[in-house]
């Protein structure tokens, strides 16, 4: 009889990849501080799993560009660079601006008119329909973008979008921190929706880039001051006599 197939291997991809979120959703939470340094044996530690998975994350981590490994000198959760983050949303910018003159500049067809349809039906809504989850609001907000740039119709335009977008969520889902950022956020959304469908080419250009750029100085403003704060508590504790 043959041997039966080894599971270890699944199970090993598996802790890898549920560490992988956790450590990720750290970052983003800086529950793992830009700057902060730490060993594969420490993660394996404080997550209560074998150094096989933490390394497995750690180089995913890596290639994201949220953490940096050191030879022999282990690891660090990367700085946020602010520079970085206006080149990416100048991208971010162009994508959209191209999507948006297309989408406003002739009536659109399938599968561009169906994608349009179900944003205006979850944005173009009264205020007593509006989501008050900031969370959810901010998955939706993504959706929204991505489904602009789906609807133009060039699917190496949208891999790039959606390259970029994965890049700047560490920062972009703090802009929904507030709720006023909530309302802003709908409203915006169906004045840009609004202008597509009125074929109004460069209202809707002037509203993508005007509702980009306020996105992108709130959350930097939100990222300061969150860093901020968790240092502040961090310092907190540690000056606490035991």
């Amino acid at each position: 009889m043959s041997p039966a197939p080894s599971r270890t291997a699944p199970r090993q991809a598996s802790r890898a990849e549920a560490l992988y979120a956790r450590l990720r959703e750290d970052v983003f939470e800086f529950r793992l501080l830009p700057g902060a340094r730490f060993t594969e044996s420490e993660i394996a530690l404080r997550y209560g799993v074998s150094r096989t998975p933490v390394r497995e994350a750690l180089l995913r981590l890596q290639t994201e560009g949220l953490v940096r490994g050191y030879f022999r000198s282990g690891w660090e959760v990367v700085a946020i660079d602010f520079v970085r983050f206006d080149h990416l949303y100048e991208l971010r910018k162009l994508i959209e601006v191209h999507a948006v003159r297309q989408l406003a500049s002739a009536p659109a067809v399938e599968p561009a008119s169906s994608l349009l349809e179900q944003l205006a039906a979850r944005w173009m809504v009264d205020k007593s329909q509006r989501l008050s989850d900031a969370r959810a609001v901010a998955g939706y907000d993504e959706e929204f973008h991505g489904s602009l740039v789906a609807a133009a119709g060039n699917p190496e335009m949208r891999r790039v979008h959606a390259d970029v977008t994965d890049r700047i969520r560490i920062i972009r889902r703090l802009d929904f921190t507030y709720p006023h950022r909530v309302s802003s956020t709908y409203e915006e959304h169906a004045a840009i929706l609004r202008a597509i469908q009125r074929r109004k080419l460069d209202n809707a250009e002037m509203l993508v880039r005007a509702h980009i750029d306020r996105s992108q100085q709130e959350t930097r403003k939100i990222t300061l001051h969150r860093l901020h704060s968790v240092r502040e508590e961090v310092g907190a504790l540690l000056s606490r006599p035991d």
